[in-house]
């Protein structure tokens, strides 16, 4: 059985018992969702623990067969989105527009890196997940929420569509979209393509793995 099948029963029949679960489970992939449209640690975090928050909220109101239902990640991942936007609506009334910060640290190391990489390879590919990251910052919102449920959160077509209330269509067109302009913004910005960068035209839709690094949500 698939694991957030188990879950969804597991909360159906015990919410207050098994919502612990389901935060272990899901907060790492909400706040990368969060960091990933934010492009703000703190606004990140803050919109992770609200997610749960709401979550929890609406299974108190659901009956038991409607909790086994859930698709909980693509329903996660659109309270996420939901959030964000309104977040970001709030942000923008009284700032500029920020571009994601870089996602890794001075010295980390994406998870599942291979350990027999070389410090050359290791550096050269922190580089390419920070440049990807801030492209993928400066994507439109739409393409950009696209883009991350479908290549750093790993859902489905079908999932995205779910958590972003459109067609599957529409899902896959800003998707060909933003990757399109990630790859425009690779080949042609200045500042993302500088010599010895290890993203060129087509990395963006080569390594969606290197947009996926998971920062831990702090306790």
């Amino acid at each position: 059985m698939d694991a957030d099948v188990a879950l969804a029963a597991r909360l159906a029949i015990d919410l207050d018992g098994s919502f612990r679960a389901l935060v272990t489970s899901h907060q790492d992939r909400l706040y990368t969702i969060a960091l990933r449209l934010l492009g703000d640690h703190r606004d990140a975090e803050e919109v992770a623990q609200d997610a749960f928050v709401r979550a929890y909220r609406a299974m108190a109101g659901y009956d038991e067969a409607r909790i086994r239902d859930l698709r909980l990640r693509p329903w996660l991942a659109s309270i996420v989105v939901n959030l964000s936007r309104n977040r970001r609506r709030r942000l923008d009334e009284r700032t500029p527009p920020l571009q994601l910060e870089p996602i890794v640290e001075s010295g980390g190391e994406p998870p599942g890196a291979d350990e027999r990489a070389s410090p050359h390879e290791r550096a050269a590919r922190r580089e390419t997940i920070r440049t990807l990251a801030v492209a993928l910052g400066a994507l439109p919102p739409g393409p950009r929420a696209a883009v991350v449920l479908r290549h750093v959160d790993g859902l489905s077509v079908a999932e995205t569509a779910a958590a972003l209330g459109r067609p599957e269509g529409t899902v896959k067109a800003q998707v060909s979209r933003g990757l399109a302009q990630l790859r425009i913004l690779l080949a042609t910005d200045p500042d993302l393509a500088r010599p010895g960068d290890a993203a060129r035209p087509g990395d963006a839709e080569r390594q969606p793995d290197a947009l996926a690094h998971r920062t831990e949500l702090s306790a």
